[in-house]
């Protein structure tokens, strides 16, 4: 059986929106008696892995958390690793994403990174921009906190300038102007690596999305784990407040 023939008798919705937290690579490595790099390192593996099988499967966005804003808290060593790391995948990288139609988009406060990781950044989307497959957005020094405080304060200086009154602010004004405003929200939020927390992650976003966390540390997330999460998101019931009952008279109708 192909693996098409598999997605749709095994997993018959696939989401719109995937948004996964990479955790255990750190740890992963320390069980093979590694530096902690070299577990960063495997993690680029599985990153390819996953942006190929949602490309396969026609997701429209793949959100990866990279480093959060509370990542620089690590040893200082390791933080300038992980920023090589990061320059050198995205100098590695950008030609194959062009290559496999996939557009590019990074999201988070950038202005602490260094000019030179900056540059390769937008090097990088300036070369997928036109591209019209997955839409891979890496959330790199980014908070769900931060995120939400920017458009608050974009919303702000709306109404001091009088653009809009204060009484007329709502959720959509807040949307537009945070760091994935104009893409669907989440369907699925994946962490591996056995914690169960969403770690200042898309506070907003996540709201409805469905939340699966696994043991597996993610240099060993694969295509087939992937597979199965997709088995279980596809099991699930998203009933966005509504009662079940009231959720399978819309599927029926």
């Amino acid at each position: 059986m192909s693996e098409g023939t598999q997605t749709q008798e095994y997993y018959g919705r696939i989401p719109r929106h995937i948004a996964i937290i990479m955790d255990g690579n750190g740890r992963w490595a320390k069980k093979r008696h590694m530096p902690r790099v070299a577990g960063h390192r495997a993690g680029v593996e599985s990153v390819r892995a996953i942006i190929q099988r949602c490309g396969e499967l026609n997701v429209e966005v793949l959100t990866l958390f990279a480093f959060s804003s509370e990542n620089w808290r690590r040893p200082e060593k390791e933080v300038g690793l992980l920023m090589e790391l990061f320059i050198m995948a995205l100098q590695r990288e950008s030609k194959k994403l062009r290559e496999g139609k996939v557009r590019l988009k990074v999201i988070g406060d950038l202005s602490r990174f260094s000019d030179k990781l900056r540059k390769e950044i937008k090097k990088a989307e300036d070369l997928t921009k036109e591209n019209t497959g997955l839409e891979l957005v890496i959330a790199a020094n980014y908070g769900g906190r931060w995120d939400i405080t920017q458009a608050v304060q974009s919303v702000a200086s709306q109404v001091k300038q009088g653009v809009i009154d204060a009484d007329a602010v709502t959720e959509a004004h807040i949307e537009k102007y945070l760091s994935l405003a104009g893409l669907p929200e989440p369907d699925l939020f994946i962490r591996t690596g056995g914690e169960q927390r969403i770690s200042n992650f898309l506070l907003w976003q996540l709201a409805y999305s469905e939340l699966y966390f696994t043991d597996i540390l993610w240099p060993d997330f694969n295509k087939d784990e992937l597979n199965i999460a997709l088995e279980w998101f596809a099991g699930r019931q998203r009933r966005f407040g509504r009662t079940g009952d009231q959720v399978e008279q819309i599927k029926s109708a």
